[in-house]
């Protein structure tokens, strides 16, 4: 535990962030999984309208520093690229 009260203070704070964190990682997931789940059902046009209401998310966040920037691009370019690969 925390000794001095700079230390508890830096505490609290770091409990804070960790959480708001953790939302902005699990609205990353959530953003993915809707274009994922649009890539499954076949439909090309419903496919690309997702990922571009959901790259916006990706970005928001790897600019936030959540995740690497170069993390963000390899999930768009995957994202795209199954996209682009469907019939």
């Amino acid at each position: 535990m925390a000794n001095t009260a700079q230390a508890r203070k830096r505490a609290r704070q770091a409990t804070k962030q960790r959480a708001h964190n953790a939302s902005l990682r699990s609205t990353l997931r959530t953003a993915i999984k809707k274009i994922l789940k649009a890539i499954q059902t076949g439909d090309k046009a419903a496919a690309k309208t997702s990922f571009q209401e959901n790259v916006s998310v990706i970005d928001r966040i790897a600019d936030k520093k959540i995740i690497h920037k170069n993390k963000a691009s390899r999930h768009k370019q995957r994202l795209n690229a199954a996209i682009k690969s469907m019939a």
